[in-house]
């Protein structure tokens, strides 16, 4: 689309299917890598990717162009197909159904990524499940317990 310019930044965040413990710091790295790879193939831009065995968070510059569903969809979907390509003991390797997605200034990008960087130092005191439920009442997101982990 010409003369179409926009910054749109995402935090998304998203689980392994069950959250199950899946992603090994062995090849956890390779793969923030090949996402952040993922994203520049599909004309977005990953600012800072991380998080631990059972989740991941994503700092994502979206074009206006494309939706940001459509951007998580190209993201979770060819991790998931690098993965089982790439890494023999995860053939069974799933994200859930679902994600979260928050939106962020450019003032709080610094704030993000230090943010997504200390994951494992966060997840020594709250759990993924707890950090999720505080990010959606932080952002004013109604959700029913019952629903929110499919």
């Amino acid at each position: 689309m010409a003369h179409t310019y926009g910054s749109c930044l995402y935090h998304f965040v998203f689980s392994t299917h069950n959250r199950e413990r899946t992603i090994q710091a062995d090849w956890m790295r390779r793969m923030w890598d090949y996402t952040g790879g993922i994203a520049k193939n599909h004309e977005m831009k990953a600012l800072c990717v991380g998080g631990t065995e059972d989740h991941i968070h994503l700092l994502l510059m979206i074009p206006p162009t494309i939706a940001p569903a459509k951007g998580i969809q190209i993201v979770k979907g060819n991790t998931s197909k690098w993965i089982h390509e790439e890494i023999p003991v995860c053939r069974q390797f799933a994200w859930q159904e679902g994600y979260g997605v928050f939106t962020i200034g450019f003032s709080q990008i610094e704030k993000t990524s230090e943010y997504i960087i200390r994951q494992s130092e966060h997840h020594r005191l709250k759990s993924y499940e707890e950090e999720y439920r505080s990010f959606l009442k932080k952002h004013m997101i109604e959700f029913h317990e019952d629903y929110v982990w499919g």
